[in-house]
């Protein structure tokens, strides 16, 4: 996994990190139960949780999870749809008439692959998704990668690797890469 980000988890970075999470949590449980035609309560939220306003054009529909939400940079016209997860702790772009369909899950944070560092360490990179991009149903988009302009990914697909511009990516099939 690339770590473009590193954090000891017994730290005072972590902790405060932590908090960050608590509060995102406490923001996005409120959000998740308004009235769906509440626009300028759903707003409000979205602009705790942003900690800025959302851009012009875009729709974000509930239930709505982030873990931190002051690294997400959503550009105008993005699509969100139902039920989707940004794990943001080392920061997600979505360019420009950016669709994503439900359930879909962007995740920047893990932990090393060593058994004896997975409790000691937090790894991250972040998420890059260009202009005109649709990501499907279900897809998830691991730490680190790009997705290039005017690419789709498949519903259900899982991205680990960069998407070059102009792409369909597709698949979930895992394998074994190594063993300890």
């Amino acid at each position: 996994m690339p770590s473009d980000r590193l954090m000891r988890i017994h730290s005072a970075e972590f902790q405060a990190m932590a908090a960050r999470v608590r509060r995102a949590t406490e923001l996005t449980s409120r959000l998740n139960v308004l009235p769906f035609e509440d626009e300028a309560g759903k707003a409000g939220l979205f602009e705790q949780i942003l900690g800025r306003p959302l851009p012009a054009g875009v729709t974000i529909y509930p239930p709505f999870y982030t873990d931190h939400g002051l690294r997400l940079d959503f550009a105008e016209r993005v699509f969100i749809n139902q039920n989707c997860t940004f794990l943001d702790y080392a920061g997600i772009r979505l360019g420009e008439r950016v669709m994503v369909g439900p359930k879909a899950t962007f995740i920047t944070a893990g932990h090393p692959v060593d058994p004896g560092e997975r409790r000691e360490w937090l790894t991250g990179a972040p998420i890059d998704v260009a202009e005109n991009v649709w990501i499907g149903a279900g897809a998830t988009i691991l730490p680190g990668v790009s997705i290039g302009r005017d690419s789709v990914v498949a519903a259900g697909a899982v991205v680990a690797e960069d998407v070059p511009p102009a792409s369909l990516v597709t698949g979930a099939k895992a394998t074994v890469n190594r063993q300890w």
